[in-house]
């Protein structure tokens, strides 16, 4: 047994054919039997976040179902969790890598491609708020797109997050970032902008309709302006 309990549901997204998940059964899950999640700094009061659905989530999977297919774009997911939206573009035929730093998402990303009989898909270790030294199977390269949704839970004094995708996103790549109105969205906008990102924030407010709850948030989609020389004449 895995010392954890799970559930398998069929989830509805707006603009694609439904997905099979499973996910952790709820909020009070746990299992660590090797220490290998605390090592990472992941506590047991957040240990299962990873292995449930968040609104925010769902969002970002519905956006992905809509967005005109891109020849040859290279797609990342940061904190992907059940990596919902990896498996809406992995399914539209789009170059995606999942990644987040929970020692079990691999596990669970790969059951729920093994559910929806979809092909296997890369995913690589992705970590920005720890010292954690680089290792085989970490995120690396540079991406044309990256996504995240529900990213900004805490405060990141030192900007590690900035940094990371400083560091993946290619010239001229997007950052489309999913933000449940946390309270964070401004001091990341300025540490995006010590990288030369500039931000379009879009609203997100839908109220609820029968069983689906309402949603309130932004779209953050950030791109990065360029350098001040290659604008002199």
């Amino acid at each position: 047994m895995p010392g954890y309990s799970t559930k398998q549901e069929s989830i509805s997204i707006p603009g694609a054919p439904d997905l099979l998940i499973r996910s952790l059964l709820d909020k009070q899950q746990f299992s660590d039997p090797l220490g290998e999640a605390e090592r990472l700094g992941i506590s047991s009061a957040t240990w299962p976040l990873f292995g449930l659905l968040w609104p925010s989530g769902a969002q970002l999977a519905s956006r992905m179902a809509e967005r005109p297919l891109r020849e040859g774009e290279r797609v990342l997911e940061i904190g992907c969790g059940l990596g919902l939206a990896s498996l809406v573009c992995h399914r539209r035929g789009m170059n995606v890598t999942a990644s987040d730093c929970h020692p079990l998402a691999s596990q669970f990303l790969q059951e729920n491609l093994r559910l929806n009989a979809l092909e296997p898909m890369k995913y690589r270790t992705g970590q920005w708020g720890t010292d954690a030294p680089a290792g085989v199977g970490d995120v690396e390269g540079q991406f044309d797109l990256i996504i995240g949704s529900d990213v900004l839970y805490e405060r990141d004094a030192r900007a590690t997050l900035a940094a990371f995708l400083d560091k993946h996103a290619d010239h001229g790549a997007q950052i489309w970032i999913v933000d449940p109105n946390r309270g964070n969205r401004a001091a990341f906008h300025k540490q995006m902008a010590a990288h030369r990102f500039e931000v379009v924030e879009e609203r997100l407010d839908f109220p609820a309709q029968g069983d689906i709850p309402g949603y309130k948030g932004r779209l953050l989609v950030y791109e990065r302006s360029a350098p001040a020389s290659s604008l002199n004449p």
